[in-house]
């Protein structure tokens, strides 16, 4: 270590300049010798486009490219390279400047590494910031999703129980209206005896009960049926008027019973 650390001597300074004297010069013959051959070659090539034909003129050039190597190569045979002094002070002088430039190198490349690293740093908290906006977007979608089927379950069955309400209120008035119907069309056209008349007054007199309508008749056999189904027998009263009952046997609208024929039911028209 002492011996790498001793001063750099005058002499090896002066020899370092003129290797480097030297090599310039090389380098400017070498580009003059270099520019001499590619006006020859220019001038060689006018020549040939001149002189050959579309079928030679490959040939031709070849050959002149050919000749044109074989005279460099004499030059570059002829010239005797000059050989740098490898004593130890040219050598720790060229590893220094090595060195020096591969140490700027490494450098460059290290700021930009270090830049492309900030860079991707900056791309990557941008990136996941917009991750985190997505996943709350998101969060809030399935809420609101969640929100919106308990609301349509809601409104489903809401909107069920007001559809049959509509029509049980529907049914009930077509019920009073044909009902009402039904009594007037009874009443007008199959109304109580009247007692003026003898026959009637007689059928009437038979009877000590109050006779009711036929659309009252009518009305205890609907309800027997629908209120009893497994019974919907009524038995005949004193206030029925025979020949009412007479007219719905005779119809079909009502039946006797098969073991009573004092209780009749009506027909199950719906069945």
């Amino acid at each position: 270590m002492s011996e790498n650390k001793q001063e750099v001597h005058p002499d090896t300074i002066t020899d370092v300049e003129a290797v480097i004297d030297t090599e310039e010069e090389l380098i400017k013959e070498c580009e003059e010798m270099w520019k001499d051959m590619e006006d020859c070659q220019n001038k060689l090539s006018l020549i040939g486009t001149e002189t050959l034909t579309n079928a030679d003129a490959q040939l031709s050039l070849l050959i002149m490219q050919m000749k044109c190597l074989t005279a460099e190569l004499g030059q570059w045979k002829k010239r005797k390279p000059e050989i740098i002094p490898l004593n130890e002070d040219v050598l720790l002088t060229l590893g220094k400047e090595e060195f020096q430039k591969l140490r700027c190198d490494l450098e460059m490349v290290l700021s930009t590494i270090q830049s492309k690293n900030e860079k991707l740093k900056e791309d990557l908290e941008r990136e996941q910031q917009w991750l985190d906006e997505q996943q709350q977007i998101l969060d809030t979608l399935n809420v609101l999703n969640s929100d919106l089927k308990n609301q349509v379950v809601s409104l489903t069955e809401s909107r069920i129980f007001n559809e049959l309400t509509t029509k049980i209120r529907g049914i009930k008035e077509f019920k009073e209206k044909l009902l009402l119907t039904l009594g007037a069309f009874l009443d007008n056209h199959f109304p109580l005896p009247d007692a003026s008349t003898p026959k009637k007054r007689k059928n009437v007199q038979d009877s000590n009960a109050q006779l009711i309508t036929l659309n009252e008749i009518l009305e205890m056999l609907i309800n027997r049926m629908f209120d009893a189904p497994h019974d919907p027998y009524v038995k005949i009263r004193d206030s029925f008027w025979p020949p009412y009952i007479e007219l719905l046997l005779r119809y079909g609208i009502a039946l006797r019973h098969p073991e009573d024929p004092s209780q009749i039911r009506l027909e199950a028209f719906h069945q």
